[in-house]
């Protein structure tokens, strides 16, 4: 796979699931079961007679306390009596999701066919299995004005971000997908915050177990197994974790353990604010270069010229970092420089504002309010940063503490020495606690409101396939005995 395919969703193909007629429901149980197509969706359940296997699904669930398993499809033309006769209401169930894409499909001169969304990378694989029952799939060119639905995390590229960007808006099909850029800025701003190289191997050791699969294999733990996925995004994490805290000679706090540091958190703290602010203007740099290739792709380059997330704000956020490098560095051209190009930028987002807010006084009103709010967020959203070093500061501060009661218990006695190991461990488990948790939340904070703000504008619609699993052997043989 080319490197630069993992900057976009998976491509996505407009298809048909084309079958002689009599042979449509031997395709659509190949196509549910490979879980690969996103059928289009012709009649609304509600607006459309119920099926014979959803009235008797019906009957069998009117108890509010039935449960329904997952659904599961036959392999062959199942026996709709003997299924309800069995109260085998999965099997009922999966039934009921093919009748009701049967009574979607085109039918013409003995040929059914389907049309929906396919990954491009799946289309050989289902065209293979549908072969042997008479079935293809057929590539169709993409109607005018429909947008492919969106798909991430696929080909191995950062899986475990893409739940962090899709929580906060579906990609459009056509942006770039910021699930890579998602991760490096949320395990690099964790790991500013929670600063110990103690506690990252700690984060680096759990996301070994999680790799391991032992959690999914215990009854106790099996649902924290469900984060298997997620074990590279808690390894990055906590490496980062380690890397800020050798640089600020952290270990379970100032142990000694570690003979060196690059910066004191609690005696450089005007330094650690200055690199947090320049962490976050990076950042918000990516942000924005990221925002302005999806307004060009959204829009158009006019669009993206007097965009606030595209070239308009980009430009203002750059005129503004200008200004304050010239006021740290006392520089009179970096200063004009400054100037000049956040005047642009000003001039560029008031005109795009002022074409949204409409004719009149009240639209050059609004377009003035919206200009200064634009530039306010712009600095704000940078500043916000600080809680980086802030956050850092805090967790120092209570590693220390810890710290320093073990020291002021230890070797005055066995039982005093005990009460340091305790002191030790639960003040070390109480800090990981509370600081995993206040990282994890600050670090969400700061990509969905500063970061993510700037990369979208639009929202997509996710891919959704039609997944309906084939019956277990068990299953089927209930059926036929």
């Amino acid at each position: 796979m080319p490197w630069s395919d993992s900057l976009h969703p998976v491509a996505m193909r407009r298809v048909a699931v084309v079958a002689p007629a009599d042979r449509l429901r031997d395709a659509l149980v190949v196509v549910a079961d490979a879980g690969t197509v996103e059928i289009d969706v012709v009649t609304a359940s509600g607006e459309r007679p119920a099926g014979a296997a959803a009235r008797r699904l019906q009957r069998l669930t009117a108890r509010p306390d039935t449960a329904v398993p997952a659904p599961r499809v036959l392999p062959g033309t199942p026996d709709l009596d003997a299924l309800e006769a069995q109260g085998l209401l999965g099997l009922l169930a999966g039934e009921a999701q093919v009748e009701e894409r049967l009574a979607d499909a085109a039918r013409q001169d003995g040929v059914a066919a389907l049309t929906g969304w396919a990954p491009t990378t799946a289309m050989g694989a289902l065209a293979e299995r549908l072969a042997p029952v008479g079935a293809a799939v057929v590539p169709l060119p993409r109607p005018p004005g429909r947008t492919p639905p969106t798909l991430l995390g696929a080909h191995g590229r950062a899986p475990a971000a893409a739940p962090l960007v899709e929580t906060y808006a579906a990609v459009p099909y056509d942006d770039i997908d910021p699930s890579i850029f998602a991760m490096l800025a949320y395990v690099l701003m964790f790991g500013i915050m929670f600063a110990d190289a103690g506690h990252g191997l700690l984060l680096v050791a759990a996301a070994l177990v999680l790799r391991s699969g032992r959690l999914s294999r215990s009854r106790r733990l099996s649902r924290l197994g469900r984060l298997q996925p997620a074990w590279r995004f808690v390894a990055a994490a906590g490496a980062v974790s380690v890397l800020v805290g050798v640089a600020y000679g952290e270990f379970f706090g100032p142990t000694g353990v570690l003979p060196f540091h690059l910066i004191e958190p609690l005696e450089e703290p005007v330094l650690l604010l200055t690199i947090a602010a320049g962490v976050g203007a990076v950042l918000l740099a990516v942000a924005y270069g990221i925002g302005t290739v999806n307004r060009v792709r959204e829009g158009g380059w006019s669009y993206a010229l007097y965009a606030p997330s595209g070239i308009a704000g980009s430009t203002l956020f750059l005129g503004l970092g200008l200004v304050a490098a010239a006021v740290a560095t006392d520089g009179a051209l970096l200063a004009a420089a400054g100037a000049a190009v956040t005047t642009v930028g000003l001039v560029l987002s008031f005109a795009g504002l002022r074409a949204g807010a409409g004719p009149g006084a009240a639209g050059l009103v609004q377009a003035a309010v919206e200009l200064a709010d634009v530039v306010i967020r712009v600095a704000a959203n940078t500043v916000s940063f600080v809680r980086l070093a802030a956050f850092g500061m805090t967790h120092a501060a209570l590693a220390a503490v810890v710290w320093a009661g073990t020291v002021a218990w230890w070797g005055k006695g066995p039982l005093s020495t005990a009460g340091a190991v305790l002191v030790l461990v639960v003040g070390t488990v109480l800090t990981f606690g509370l600081e995993a948790l206040v990282a994890g939340v600050q670090a969400l904070r700061l990509e969905y409101y500063e970061l993510f703000s700037r990369v979208f504008q639009a929202e997509g619609r996710p891919f959704r396939p039609w997944h309906v699993p084939l019956a277990t052997p068990r299953e089927i043989e209930e059926v036929t005995s």
